[in-house]
């Protein structure tokens, strides 16, 4: 394995572990009861997630390392929860839980990209080494597509909410259970005929 891939996956754990701390952070500001219930969910699918990865580093025998590019993903990860922290504090809870929302939308659109570059390793590899990656992604690789589509489309729609117009929600990539960036763009073209 060689050295980048080894990167991407001190990454991916960094990032699963912060993406942990940073839904733990986020339903202390949700209003939202759906979205309450699917950031509890989403919650849960990261902690499994993060369990996949540590079994990733098991098979592959690799040691947990801070390299700098791990530091920059943890430091992101710190920086999103501040912000959380800092909205709640305003005193807006609307403000705040959209706010959140963002947050979860940058740790998510990492976290998306991460798996994402996994599945290209996969298709390269051989052997166990593609077995165990592939193994992985089946797992998981559905999920994070849902995670980022509809985070997306909470954002957006408690934007829309916030600048005083009507807002579908739950979203339309919640409601057509969007699992892709075509099935993204879609929802959000529909939206004017759920409102």
């Amino acid at each position: 394995m060689n050295k980048q891939i080894k990167e991407l996956l001190q990454q991916m754990k960094e990032t699963e572990a912060g993406g942990i701390k940073i839904y733990q952070t986020a339903l202390t500001c949700v209003q939202n009861d759906d979205l309450k219930k699917e950031w509890q969910e989403y919650l849960a699918q990261t902690k499994h997630h993060h369990g996949v990865v540590q079994g990733l580093f098991a098979t592959f025998k690799l040691q947990d390392e801070m390299t700098p590019g791990r530091q920059v993903v943890k430091h992101i990860g710190e920086s999103l929860i501040a912000a959380m922290e800092m909205a709640k504090k305003a005193g807006d809870a609307a403000g705040a839980e959209l706010v959140a929302c963002e947050c979860v939308t940058l740790a998510e659109t990492k976290d998306h990209q991460n798996w994402h570059l996994l599945g290209m390793v996969a298709e390269k590899a051989t052997g166990d080494e593609k077995k165990a990656l592939k193994l992985a992604l089946d797992e998981v690789e559905d999920e994070e597509d849902e995670h980022l589509y509809h985070s997306k489309g909470w954002c957006r729609e408690l934007w829309v909410k916030s600048l005083g117009m009507k807002a579908v929600l739950p979203p339309p990539e919640e409601e057509k259970h969007v699992k892709t960036a075509i099935g993204a763009a879609r929802a959000e073209q529909a939206r004017k005929t759920m409102m």
